[in-house]
């Protein structure tokens, strides 16, 4: 028997279906840079192993049932193998197709998803760091915590001692709660409800993909 402590808030995913704005991406930076200091790979990480009991101070990833040490056994032939989601993204990714092979060689081919234009540029080029198939060109955890908890310094002192307000950070972010609150009060439709319905193999659930032809990974020309 094994008794957890139970997330009363649920997934990730289905919390950012009704609180999309309340998340702390601060916590989570710093779970990850703990996993990864201890040189584990998680190898299943979306947002359905995100829980929590309060979204808003605390976040626990779950499900380590694929996770592995970096560099053990690297001669053996299941590392090869793939886990996980498809699609990955923190909304519910293509929902209107099937996430199978022919989704598979699209994102390898460089098929990413498009980023909302109202979101600030700051975190847009993060997001684009991300997604590149180079790995030198990625960020580490601990790169990605140092510049969310910046951001959010920055405008914290803003908001508190009006501090920063000609950065470019504390100007991006403003301009992106700005465009909400004038969406919300015009009652115009935007990405805050994540409710609808998606395409019958469209997965959110870990499995192996067993894709044996997939082309190696690469970035649009336009990337």
């Amino acid at each position: 028997m094994m008794v957890l402590q139970y997330a009363e808030d649920g997934n990730f995913r289905e919390y950012l279906k009704n609180n999309f704005n309340n998340i702390n991406n601060d916590v989570l930076s710093v779970k990850l840079m703990n996993i990864h200091e201890l040189d584990i790979v998680h190898q299943d990480f979306h947002p359905g192993n995100i829980l929590s009991s309060n979204f808003k101070r605390s976040m626990q990833i779950s499900d380590f049932g694929l996770s592995k040490l970096i560099e053990v056994n690297p001669n053996n032939p299941e590392k090869k193998n793939i886990f996980g989601l498809l699609p990955s993204y923190r909304l519910s990714p293509y929902p209107d197709i099937p996430h199978n092979e022919d989704l598979a060689m699209k994102i390898c081919n460089g098929l990413r998803l498009k980023i909302p234009f109202h979101t600030p540029k700051l975190i847009t080029r993060m997001i684009m760091r991300c997604w590149d198939t180079r790995v030198t060109h990625r960020p580490t955890f601990e790169e990605l915590h140092d510049e969310l908890r910046k951001y959010a310094n920055y405008y914290s002192d803003y908001l508190n001692e009006g501090k920063h307000k000609d950065s470019e950070v504390v100007i991006q972010i403003k301009k992106a709660d700005e465009f909400s609150a004038n969406q919300e009060s015009t009652n115009t439709t935007i990405i805050t409800s994540l409710n609808y319905l998606t395409h019958p193999q469209a997965i959110y659930t870990s499995r192996f993909l067993n894709y044996s032809n997939l082309p190696k990974s690469k970035n649009e020309e336009n990337f």
